[in-house]
């Protein structure tokens, strides 16, 4: 069997082609069993790899799965838009590309190489068990590190950790831990992934990415889920008719910029740039 598979780049920053997040995208997934997609996500080896695995005619375009190299998830940012970009490329759009996941169907619009998403769900908090102490030993910061507003867990798709700092300098400092962070998403039962984030301005954010796989901690260099969430923390603590400019992947080499707005009504929309580089096909 001959499976086809594009590249892309998604929160890439100006004309840097290595910028942002890749992505591995197969529009042609209708025939691989579970197994065979998790195989593939685990051969790519990136952060997400996604699948089209049907074509639709019913007010969505698509089917879409969407695999890390050890586990299926329901929704994440970068590879939403990056898959967009592909199934518009392939089918064509009329400027908006409605893709449907384990999570609910979510409309993509864009404008040139600029792609915009509204998450499916509202978002959803849950207050922060664990102590401060035992949050900042997770990340490998002082409890001074910490920004006075709590932490919370917040789902827009995906829930995660959404962790406030003091400075752009201690998002830079993190070091986690990783048998302190496997364990505060042990008990909540998920797959941790914190978002470490100061601002560094009225309307700019820094921001670092850590989850947890096997045994160790990796770092995300643009994580759209995150930053949705991100959309749901301000949601939760009131602040509408905003938007941000994220900067999130020096720390790992790929600088991203990714954009946030959290619309009057509360709806949040999560964008940025995605940059094709390559294609090939996989012989199984």
């Amino acid at each position: 069997m001959n499976l086809a598979y594009r590249i892309v780049n998604v929160f890439t920053v100006g004309d840097d082609p290595f910028s942002g997040n890749p992505l591995a995208v197969f529009a042609d997934g209708a025939h691989l069993t579970d197994d065979q997609m998790q195989g593939l996500a685990r051969q790519m080896n990136l952060s997400e790899t996604t699948f089209v695995v049907r074509r639709r005619e019913d007010g969505a375009d698509a089917d879409v799965r969407i695999f890390t190299p050890a586990h299926e998830m329901p929704f994440a940012g970068h590879p939403t838009l990056g898959t967009a970009y592909v199934v518009s490329s392939l089918f064509g759009d009329g400027g908006t590309v409605v893709l449907r996941m384990p999570a609910g169907r979510v409309p993509v619009s864009h404008n040139g190489s600029h792609w915009v998403l509204t998450t499916a769900v509202a978002p959803s908090t849950a207050p922060v068990a664990a102590s401060r102490a035992e949050l900042a030993a997770a990340v490998g910061l002082a409890v001074g590190d910490l920004a006075d507003v709590d932490a919370l867990w917040v789902d827009t798709g995906t829930e995660q950790l959404i962790l406030p700092v003091r400075s752009p300098e201690a998002v830079r400092a993190a070091e986690p831990d990783v048998r302190l962070l496997r364990g505060l998403g042990e008990a909540r039962a998920l797959s941790t992934l914190v978002d470490v984030w100061a601002p560094t301005g009225e309307t700019t954010v820094e921001a670092r990415v850590f989850y947890v796989q096997g045994s160790s901690v990796v770092e995300d260099p643009a994580t759209g889920s995150a930053l949705a969430n991100l959309g749901g923390w301000y949601h939760h603590h009131g602040e509408r008719g905003i938007s941000r400019t994220i900067r999130q992947g020096a720390a790992v080499d790929r600088p991203s910029e990714l954009f946030l707005e959290v619309d009057a009504l509360g709806a949040i929309r999560v964008g940025g740039a995605v940059h094709e580089i390559g294609a090939g096909v996989l012989v199984i």
